[in-house]
């Protein structure tokens, strides 16, 4: 392969959504093999102390450099955490020869464009259970689980979570502050949160009972209402009802937050092929504290890495956010 087939695949792989639109990745190509590193300059010391989403977010990255990889007729073969003497080495793609793409392959390369985050309401229209199977499935052939969110118990519990992480967010000054930092009201910004990309509403007043992160908290009153407790007994909003389906693995450590990345790529991209799009409710797995609780109350036999959002988007979608140059992220060796 050549410089402008790698710049290529790594321009697919930066289309990978990551926390807080931090694109914390850097890109180096050695011969036939692409290295994936994390950028802790991309940090976030407050939501994010131990790395968890920051590799979750770039295994997210490595699964799309292989689906651009597949969709332009070439064989890969990734390695996980290959140096351990390096840990923000975090895989290498390497490619042994050619592959010939079926119309599978194609679609999943033409997903990556399409995809982005979507966090205005969804269409009243339900998942089918046949499409959260086949989602299962991709997600299994990374030895991550997925399963939903369902029972009035289990989506109780987990509503009460994130609502109480939010609360906890709202009330950390080190949390709004880092929030802030990542905001950008440059709609030409290479990075960050973008605010027209951010629904300007409240979400505690949305007729919805699954909470989005509100990311322009800091700005809102301080004694606005917050919402109110999930009532269990309540009809279910008339406007929106994701499918709401959690991601894990039976290990917690660097290599698990990878390919629980690398399993949501897929996952996200067969979403975006079937009509679908996602948002992430991680509110209640950034607290060390409504983890573990979330962990105990669906009685998880191993440990929650990603909550998603999934439904059918509305005609007028918000805009996508962008990426840095894929210049600023991509070296090739000498």
């Amino acid at each position: 392969m050549d410089q402008q087939e790698w710049t290529r695949v790594v321009e697919a792989a930066t289309r990978a959504p990551s926390i807080h639109n931090t694109q914390p990745w850097l890109f180096r190509v050695d011969g036939d093999r692409l290295e994936v590193w994390t950028d802790p300059a991309r940090a976030l010391p407050t939501l994010d102390p131990s790395g968890r989403q920051r590799v979750l977010s770039c295994g997210v990255a490595v699964e799309f450099a292989v689906v651009a990889l597949t969709a332009a007729g070439y064989a890969t073969e990734v390695d996980v955490l290959p140096d351990a003497a390096d840990p923000d080495l975090l895989a290498t793609v390497a490619v042994p020869g050619r592959h010939e793409p079926d119309e599978e392959d194609r679609v999943l390369g033409q997903a990556i464009a399409a995809r982005h985050t979507e966090r205005a309401p969804f269409l009243p229209r339900a998942v089918p259970d046949e499409l959260l199977d086949r989602l299962q499935a991709t997600a299994g052939a990374f030895r991550v689980w997925l399963r939903p969110v369902s029972g009035s118990e289990e989506e109780v519990a987990t509503v009460f979570l994130i609502s109480r992480a939010e609360e906890i967010e709202r009330g950390e000054p080190e949390y709004l502050a880092e929030l802030e930092r990542w905001m950008r009201t440059d709609p030409a910004a290479v990075d960050g949160i973008p605010v027209e990309a951010v629904p300007g509403e409240d979400p505690a007043t949305r007729p919805s009972n699954w909470l989005v992160r509100d990311f322009v908290v800091g700005s809102r009153p301080a004694d606005r209402p917050h919402g109110h407790d999930p009532d269990p007994d309540a009809p279910p909003p008339v406007v929106e009802r994701p499918a709401v389906v959690l991601l894990g693995t039976d290990a917690d450590d660097r290599s698990a937050w990878l390919t629980a990345g690398r399993a949501l790529g897929r996952v996200l991209l067969e979403a975006t092929a079937a009509g679908l799009a996602a948002s992430p409710l991680t509110q209640a797995l950034d607290w060390p504290a409504t983890r573990a609780q979330l962990r105990s109350r669906l009685s998880l036999a191993g440990h929650p890495q990603m909550l998603l959002r999934l439904g059918y988007p509305v005609g007028d979608r918000t805009p996508s956010t962008n990426r840095r140059p894929v210049g600023d992220v991509l070296g090739f060796a000498h």
